[in-house]
């Protein structure tokens, strides 16, 4: 089965060597997402809330561009770099997956990049 590698300038473009996305057959794997604004590449956000919906937003982008919607998603994981903030970040979350979210984990980590708070990646099943 081929791959195909999902680029979009609705979202941030790759600061590293890999790929927004792969879309590999009927799964999408979405590269992490931090809360990056997809035009300027700077932060979005001061809080982990805020940060998150921005995450969201480029999550949304992405599975856009690979035929996706975050109806399809089936597996998220949130990074945060203080769980404290699980919260506040929940809400933000449960806003964008309101019914029949998807199965999810949710770790701390000691830092991601760019001083970002938030982190997410998703894995979706397309039709």
């Amino acid at each position: 089965m081929p791959k195909q590698v999902i680029e979009t300038s609705d979202a941030p473009a790759a600061i590293g060597p890999y790929s927004q996305a792969i879309r590999a057959g009927n799964l999408v794997f979405t590269s992490g997402q931090i809360p990056l604004h997809p035009e300027t590449g700077e932060i979005v956000g001061d809080t982990a809330a805020e940060q998150a919906r921005q995450v969201l937003l480029n999550l949304q982008a992405v599975l856009q561009a690979a035929g996706a919607s975050l109806q399809d998603v089936v597996k998220t994981t949130i990074f945060l770099t203080d769980l404290a903030q699980f919260a506040a970040v929940n809400a933000v979350y449960a806003e964008f997956f309101s019914e029949r979210p998807p199965a999810r984990s949710t770790v701390q980590v000691a830092a991601l990049p760019r001083g970002a708070q938030v982190e997410m990646e998703a894995v979706a099943v397309v039709e």
